[in-house]
C-alpha cells in the first residue's frame, strides 16, 4: 500500500464518500485513499423512521467496499492523529500517511462523561436513542404502557437537531393509533428557548405541539441521568419557559430538578473525535478551524473540512454535506491544477426534514442567516409551502432521499 497520496481524506461517512466520488466523477482526479476503520455504511436520516417502526433498519446499512469509489484506495484504519507542517497523518496500524491534500471528514464522536449515567442507561430497558439503536427505540415505544414519555437532548451539538423532536411526535401517533393516548404524558425538555431557530417552521411545529398536547419545558439544561431511579437531572436558567404544563412528578436537588420519566429518549452527547480536538487543526471548541465560506483551513492552505466536524455555524446534517462538497472539490481541483481557489462559496445551507405525524412532514431549509430557502425543485413535486405540513414531503422523506443517497449522492452526482 502507497504512504504518499495526492489526496486524503479522512472518513468514509456521507462527506468522504461525496467528495471523493465527486472528484473521480467531475474532476477525473484519481490519486485518493480514504482512511476508514468501519466495515458498514449506514443511511442513518432513516433511523428516525427506524426507531417508528415504519422503516427497516436492514436497508440503512451497505457494506463500506460497496460505497467507496471505484480509484479510491481505502485504507481500513483509523486515524490517531495529525502532522499539518509535515502533510502526514498517523493511523492505528497502517503507519504515517503523506498527502498533498488533506480533507477532514470523520463526523463527530459521543462524550457520555458530559451527561454522567447516561452512558450506563441509553439502550436499555426504557432509556432509548435513534442515534444509538433505533430498533431498540422502537421497542421501547411499542412496548410502552404509559406514564410519562420524556424526550430531550443534551446542550452539545448532535447530529440533526430536530430528531428528538421527529421521533417524539411520531411516538405520540403511535400511541394514539394504540389507542393509549390517555394514558401518556409527553414532555419535550430542551436547552433551547424556542422550539425552531425558523420563524415560520416554528409556527408549524406549534400547532403540532398543540395538536399533540405536548408539554414544552424550555431552558432545561440535561445534566445527569439517574437510571435505576429513572430520573432525568436537569439545571435551567432563570429565562425558563413552559408551554402547556403536564402534572409529571418531578423532585429538586439544591439547584437542579429530577424529572421522573418512565421511559426516556435523548440524543447522545456529541463532540469532535479526540484525535481531532487535541489538534492542531482545531478551534477551541475542538471542532475542525475553517473558514465557513471555502471550508479551507484557516492556517493549512491544504486542509479542508466538511460534514459534522467542520467548525461552520450550521446545523449538522447530511443535506448541508451536499452542499459542502462541491465547495470543496471545485477548491481542490483549481488548487491542483492553478494553484489559486475557486470562487464557489458555501451559504450554510442546511436542513432538517421533521416528521411531525405518519405521512406528515415539514422541511425546514436554511442559511447561515436563519433565513428560510426553501428548495424551488419542490414546486415540481406540487409543494407550494414546504413550511407546511405535508404528505409528498413524507413521500420524499422516506422513498425518494434514500433512493438519491445511494444511487446519485454517493455515486458522485450533484442533486
Amino acid at each position: 500500500m502507497p504512504n504518499h497520496y495526492q489526496i486524503l481524506i479522512i472518513g468514509g461517512g456521507t462527506g468522504g464518500i461525496m467528495t471523493a466520488a465527486q472528484l473521480i466523477k467531475q474532476k477525473e482526479l484519481t490519486d485518493i485513499a480514504i482512511i476508514e476503520p468501519a466495515d458498514t455504511h449506514y443511511y442513518q436520516p432513516a433511523w428516525t423512521l427506524v426507531g417508528a417502526g415504519t422503516y427497516n433498519y436492514a436497508r440503512t446499512a451497505r457494506p463500506m467496499g460497496s460505497v467507496i469509489p471505484g480509484k479510491t484506495a481505502w485504507i481500513q484504519d483509523r486515524a490517531t492523529g495529525f502532522d499539518p507542517e509535515n502533510n502526514t497523518v498517523h493511523t492505528g496500524s497502517s503507519g504515517d500517511i503523506t498527502y498533498d491534500y488533506l480533507v477532514v471528514a470523520p463526523g463527530l464522536a459521543y462524550d457520555f462523561s458530559l451527561v454522567p449515567g447516561l452512558g450506563d442507561a441509553i439502550d436499555k430497558g426504557v432509556v432509548c436513542s435513534v442515534y444509538t439503536d433505533p430498533e431498540h427505540t422502537w421497542r421501547v415505544i411499542k412496548n410502552f404502557q404509559g406514564g410519562t414519555a420524556l424526550f430531550t437532548q443534551p446542550t452539545t451539538p448532535i447530529k440533526c437537531g430536530g430528531a428528538p423532536q421527529k421521533i417524539m411526535y411520531l411516538a405520540e401517533s403511535h400511541w394514539a393509533n394504540e389507542g393509549m393516548r390517555d394514558r401518556v404524558e409527553v414532555v419535550f425538555a430542551t436547552s433551547g428557548t424556542i422550539i425552531f431557530g425558523i420563524k415560520q417552521i416554528a409556527k408549524t411545529l406549534m400547532e403540532v405541539v398543540d395538536r399533540k398536547d405536548i408539554n414544552l419545558r424550555f431552558g432545561y439544561q440535561l445534566t445527569r441521568v439517574d437510571g435505576p431511579n429513572r430520573i432525568a437531572w436537569y439545571r435551567f436558567a432563570d429565562h425558563m419557559k413552559e408551554y402547556n404544563h403536564k402534572d409529571v412528578r418531578t423532585e429538586t436537588d439544591g439547584d437542579l430538578t429530577g424529572i421522573h420519566y418512565d421511559m426516556l429518549h435523548t440524543a447522545p452527547p456529541s463532540v469532535a473525535p479526540a484525535f481531532v480536538r487535541s489538534s492542531s487543526l482545531a478551534n477551541a471548541k475542538g471542532w475542525v478551524d475553517v473558514d465557513k465560506h471555502t471550508l479551507q483551513h484557516t492556517r493549512y492552505t491544504n486542509v479542508f473540512s466538511l460534514g459534522d466536524v467542520a467548525g461552520v455555524p450550521t446545523a449538522k446534517t447530511g443535506a448541508a454535506i451536499r452542499k459542502q462538497v462541491p465547495v470543496i472539490v471545485d477548491n481542490l481541483h483549481r488548487l491542483i491544477q492553478h494553484e489559486r481557489m475557486g470562487n464557489m462559496s458555501y451559504n450554510g445551507y442546511s436542513s432538517c426534514p421533521l416528521v411531525t405525524d405518519y405521512g406528515q412532514m415539514v422541511l425546514a431549509e436554511f442559511d447561515y442567516d436563519n433565513n428560510f430557502t426553501p428548495d424551488p425543485k419542490l414546486k415540481q413535486m406540487l409543494i407550494k409551502d414546504s413550511s407546511k405540513e405535508h404528505f409528498r414531503l413524507w413521500l420524499l422523506k422516506k422513498y425518494m432521499l434514500p433512493y438519491m443517497y445511494w444511487n446519485q449522492m454517493l455515486k458522485g452526482q450533484e442533486v
